[in-house]
């Protein structure tokens, strides 16, 4: 997807749903460091290429700081997303 495409990379929608229940949400905005601060720094080591993925961390709602904390378990399903760029689904398998 090129940077016209995505449009203002600095405020999209971050999302995490286990199971149909939504844990996280967050937007770009929130990263310490921003979309194309990141973007130029992981340029000047690795040529980055169409499918490539830039991992950036994860918004509040981690299972762990839940009350009780939440666990995946085999057949879980997990949506993620952000908006305008696209969803991905897992399944957990053991």
């Amino acid at each position: 997807m090129t940077k016209d495409e995505v449009g203002d990379a600095g405020d999209l929608s971050i999302w995490l749903k286990v199971n149909g229940h939504r844990y996280q949400d967050g937007t770009t905005r929130n990263l310490v460091f921003g979309v194309r601060q990141i973007v130029s720094y992981v340029s000047g080591f690795h040529a980055l290429e169409v499918g490539d993925l830039i991992i950036t961390g994860t918004p509040a709602g981690v299972g762990l700081g839940q009350k009780p904390p939440v666990f995946l378990r085999p057949g879980d399903v997990m949506r993620l997303g952000i908006d305008g760029l696209g969803v991905q689904e897992q399944r957990v398998l053991a």
